[in-house]
């Protein structure tokens, strides 16, 4: 990047923004999982150990964000940890549209061209094989 981004944030700005941006999100992330464990340990930590030998897929509140976020909103054990889990992956995902928008606004065509088919690559792969 150029010394100046627009004359308001310089190089280091940005850094520290999006450094700030990805341990804030790592946090939250963390503190989310760590929050939906020890619900499902309050829930189900004298439970009896389940039989594995059978594979049983998971229902529509563990694959969709709908399930995921009402379940969360109901304080859903699973559905609180898998929410820090979708956290966790927004988290990166948010650095590079952070970082396109510093290039567009840079206005170097060639790093937001890139940083375009980076976040179209990722987008794809997430977006690909979702379940409505």
């Amino acid at each position: 990047m150029k010394k100046t981004i627009s004359g308001i944030f310089n190089d280091k700005d940005v850094e520290q923004l999006v450094g700030q941006m990805l341990r804030y999100g790592v946090i939250t992330a963390s503190i989310v999982a760590f929050v939906g464990g020890v619900i499902y340990l309050l829930h189900f930590g004298q439970a009896p150990i389940p039989n594995y030998h059978d594979f049983k897929g998971e229902g529509a509140g563990y694959t969709t964000f709908s399930g995921i976020f009402k379940g969360a909103l109901a304080f859903n054990a699973t559905e609180v940890i898998q929410l820090g889990v979708l956290v966790l992956i927004a988290t990166p995902i948010l650095r590079i549209a952070m970082s396109l928008v510093a290039f567009a606004v840079e206005k170097d065509k060639l790093y937001v061209f890139i940083t375009l088919i980076v976040l179209c690559v990722i987008m794809t792969s997430i977006f690909g094989g979702l379940k409505v």
